[in-house]
């Protein structure tokens, strides 16, 4: 292969991996929709954010359904990452909250 092919060759790679990273952004986007739905409930209901349970629920949903190649533990980590950022969604959302008087 040829510097030229090469440098060809990873400039289609990067258009495919500009895409996913699209799609990802809007999958993640619509998660946060769920999770905002989600603390509404909580908020309404007065229960805590953090559910331990469900998160070891969630992990053992994705590293199910992982076929690689990313290994178990790499999708944990990632979606700890995720989750921990939803929960800072919550928290915000219930401070926004608070802070209009809509309890």
């Amino acid at each position: 292969m040829t510097v030229e092919e090469a440098r060809a060759q990873l400039e289609e790679f990067r258009v495919l991996i500009d895409d996913v990273d699209r799609r990802i952004v809007a999958l993640l986007n619509e998660r946060t929709q769920v999770v905002e739905n989600i603390g509404r409930v909580k908020r309404q209901a007065h229960l805590p954010i953090y559910e331990p349970r469900r998160e070891d629920q969630v992990f053992a949903n994705i590293t199910g359904c992982n076929h690689g190649p990313l290994t178990p533990e790499a999708v944990r980590r990632i979606f700890e990452r995720i989750i921990d950022e939803m929960r800072t969604i919550q928290k915000l959302r219930i401070i926004e909250t608070i802070s209009d008087g809509d309890q």
